[in-house]
């Protein structure tokens, strides 16, 4: 697929940030690591992977406004336009020496995330979409699963940790789903977990307690292959109250009916 410019220009520097962290990841020891609460890390290969990422957009586009994990939000001269980034999700995986993370880059348009990469670097796969164009992984077009029983299908979830105030919820969506599906994968990235529902490799997936920049590219890379998305709460918006409730359409309405309770 030949994408538009922006989108290369989010590929070129998924890449260059994705080689910066690969080095590290096989230093992981080595890495100098600081806490910024209860289960939740910053380190040096993080901060290193956002400032790539934003030299290489900023150099491209100086207008457009900025989100990031790591260094929060700016405006840009051009009002209606911003890049949303998490230069690593699944930062806890990366200082275990687990090899499932992501960088995910969004560009967000009047309000609407319009183009969106996540690219799992540690087995070179970069997922993409833009709006109206599809989703594809690599060279492959993007498909959805076509499975319609629950009992078939496979979910993943964010289990919170550290005692965040939404285990309680998730322990009951536990309770309601494991009795009618073929299980549940807890994988700690939330980017790829979505990534992952458009690849057909999971049937479904929701969390609670999600940042814009966790699912802003896999949102858009979803829709384009055919899933759906919403909040959690009927009618709320994924990027501003942090939960997400994702499926392919043959499945999601018995799916949001179990997680909804």
């Amino acid at each position: 697929m030949i994408g538009s410019a922006n989108l290369n220009i989010m590929i070129k520097a998924a890449r260059k940030a994705g080689r910066s962290l690969v080095k590290d990841f096989r230093e992981v020891e080595n890495l100098q690591v600081s806490s910024k609460g209860p289960g939740d890390f910053v380190s040096r290969a993080d901060t290193a992977a956002e400032k790539i990422i934003r030299d290489e957009l900023t150099a491209a586009r100086p207008t457009y406004g900025w989100l990031g994990e790591e260094s929060g939000a700016g405006e840009g001269q051009d009002p209606t336009r911003r890049w949303i980034v998490d230069p690593l999700d699944g930062t806890t995986n990366f200082l275990h020496g687990l090899p499932h993370w992501a960088i995910s880059i969004a560009l967000e348009h009047k309000g609407q995330v319009v183009a969106g990469v996540v690219y799992d670097a540690a087995k070179d796969e970069m997922f993409f979409a833009e709006k109206g164009e599809g989703a594809w992984m690599n060279d492959t077009r993007l498909r959805v699963s076509g499975r319609s029983r629950m009992i078939e299908c496979i979910f993943g979830t964010g289990v919170p940790f550290g005692g965040k105030s939404d285990l309680p919820a998730t322990l009951q969506d536990l309770a309601r789903l494991m009795p009618a599906c073929a299980g549940v994968r807890r994988w700690g990235a939330a980017a790829l977990d979505l990534a992952y529902v458009a690849a057909g490799r999971f049937d479904g997936f929701w969390e609670r307690g999600l940042n814009a920049w966790d699912v802003a590219a896999g949102i858009i890379i979803l829709r384009e292959a055919g899933g759906f998305v919403e909040s959690i709460p009927v009618g709320g918006d994924p990027l501003e109250d942090g939960t997400i409730l994702a499926a392919n359409g043959a499945i999601f309405n018995s799916f949001a009916k179990v997680i909804r309770g």
